[in-house]
């Protein structure tokens, strides 16, 4: 994920951020798939997939340059409560959407070129995820005009 340079404490602390934004995601698929429909779970079950390998990689980065990466809570509080189909997609809705905050955050703080590579990939990738999961809930625009931007 990185080029080799030693990482400064800015780029240190958004790859932190990011973990811990995956951690939360991950957690989020984990409910969601309890609530969605039966043909939204295959789609669910690919975007846990890919944040686990992105955990796993950030996790192996941060180790790399000697950093403890931070863990998991054991549970996390969601926007709205949980309770059928729609709310369970919403909720992956705001997981992408916080996803991409925290990738973004790490193009705007880190300079090492590979962690910009691979942050640029991420907020691709969650940005057509938060896509899919916005066209579910009936959100418009389906992708907002600068994707990981409050």
């Amino acid at each position: 994920m990185s080029d080799g340079t030693q990482l400064d404490e800015a780029a240190v602390g958004a790859l932190q951020d990011v973990l811990a934004t995956e951690h939360a995601a991950l957690w989020s698929y984990a409910l969601a798939v309890a609530f969605l429909a039966p043909d939204q779970l295959a789609a669910a079950r690919t975007d846990a997939t890919a944040h686990r390998e992105l955990r796993g990689g950030v996790e192996a980065t941060l180790t790399q340059f000697g950093q403890r990466p931070v863990s998991a809570q054991p549970a996390y509080a969601t926007p709205k409560p949980v309770v059928d189909a729609a709310s369970a997609a919403a909720l992956l809705v705001t997981a992408e959407t916080d996803a991409a905050a925290a990738w973004r955050s790490l193009l705007e703080r880190g300079s090492d070129r590979g962690l910009r590579r691979a942050g640029l990939d991420a907020l691709t990738d969650t940005a057509a995820r938060c896509a899919r999961w916005r066209g579910v809930v009936g959100a418009t625009p389906a992708v907002p005009v600068f994707p990981g931007r409050p």
